[in-house]
């Protein structure tokens, strides 16, 4: 009997040693997979996750910018931080905050959806010592058109008639140039609340982009970040036009595609193709895909067409960059910024896009990103 107790007491006690290594494996193991990644012991335990490469990421990061990749971002750094520890503050205060505060040295990356103009890349160097800001394309998808009128479930717009809608030359929903649009949809007889973004924008200089490529006899203003024409409403950010639209009857506005939701509904756009074309992150690709790349150098930022009339292409589509130096970054926070972007332009960063409602930057283009990426210092 005492042999069979000693016995099975060594037998236990092997059992826990077993135990307690197999947790320190799991614990250690992903110090020799990919690269130094502490990922694979990431609370998320996603295989998402798994496949991050912290390298020497720490501390924390600020960023701002571009309101309409908010939601794409939240879900990156939901994943990057649980796998490498790394808080990563993002605003989403608008692409004309973001790049102004990049600009001031505040921020280790920003987010706009317009590229850098010259005074902007100017200015950058100030703050990139011996380098400049780049533009580094990462998060693509459709701007919609959302719309709030009651009983009108499906809806076709033109861009002549949307560019009379928001430069207040069309007021109610019953108008007869949205009825030919519409001839099998009952229309009510509701005043059209036209919304607009309130600060400076990268969407407000993408649909305008749109209005002026494709109908610039009705859209005689000259583009930009800021909005330009008379009238109508406004509010912050994609997510406060977008609570406007949704809490007001007979409301239309612009904003990403992934805030179409509880309720509102997208436009379809008649571009001159065979068939209307709905937002999707599909169609959004399909234009995309016929972006060229017009950047010199390290930038990479993109010439998108608007005017397009190819089946099944969206056309008031967006592309975000995310803005960093490619030489002069802050030495204590370079390895988490290139860690996070080097997460985000990964096939497994990009593969999250279209479960949100955004596009994935084409396969020709963010290969470029990726090799630019590795270059930043």
């Amino acid at each position: 009997m005492k042999l069979q107790r000693k016995n099975r007491l060594r037998a236990l006690s092997l059992g826990a040693i077993a135990v307690t290594g197999a947790l320190a494996l799991t614990a250690c193991g992903s110090d020799d997979n990919g690269g130094g990644s502490k990922a694979s012991g990431s609370p998320s335990g996603s295989a998402n996750a798994s496949s991050i490469k912290c390298d020497d990421a720490k501390g924390q990061l600020l960023a701002d910018g571009s309101s309409a990749q908010k939601n794409a971002i939240d879900a990156w750094v939901k994943e990057f931080s649980q796998a490498c520890g790394v808080q990563i503050n993002y605003k989403g205060g608008g692409s004309g905050a973001g790049v102004t505060s990049f600009n001031q040295g505040q921020l280790a990356f920003a987010g706009s959806d317009s590229a850098l103009k010259p005074d902007e890349v100017t200015a950058s160097k100030k703050v990139c010592s011996g380098g400049q800001g780049i533009d580094l394309p990462m998060v693509g998808g459709p701007i919609a058109l959302g719309y709030n009128v009651p009983g009108v479930d499906s809806l076709v717009l033109d861009a002549p008639t949307v560019a009379k809608i928001f430069d207040s030359k069309i007021t109610n929903w019953n108008d007869p140039a949205i009825k030919k649009l519409n001839p099998s949809v009952k229309l009510p007889d509701l005043k059209i609340q036209a919304f607009h973004r309130s600060d400076e924008s990268g969407s407000t200089d993408n649909f305008t982009k749109y209005l002026i490529a494709t109908t610039p006899n009705n859209w005689k203003y000259s583009g930009g970040k800021a909005w330009q024409a008379k009238g109508g409403q406004s509010a912050p950010q994609s997510a406060g036009v977008a609570q406007q639209v949704k809490q007001t009857s007979g409301a239309i506005g612009y904003f990403e595609l992934s805030y179409v939701k509880d309720g509102m509904k997208a436009v379809s756009i008649d571009t001159g193709a065979s068939k209307p074309v709905a937002p999707s992150t599909d169609s959004a690709t399909a234009d995309i895909a016929a972006a060229k790349v017009v950047g010199t150098g390290n930038d990479l930022s993109l010439k998108l067409d608007y005017a397009t009339k190819a089946e099944g292409a969206y056309p008031i589509t967006l592309v975000t960059y995310e803005i960093v130096c490619d030489k002069g970054n802050k030495a204590d926070t370079l390895p988490a910024t290139k860690a996070f972007l080097r997460y985000i332009a990964s096939e497994d960063g990009q593969k999250i896009l279209s479960t949100i409602d955004y596009a994935p930057v084409p396969d020709a283009i963010i290969s470029k990103v990726r090799t630019t990426i590795e270059g930043l210092s």
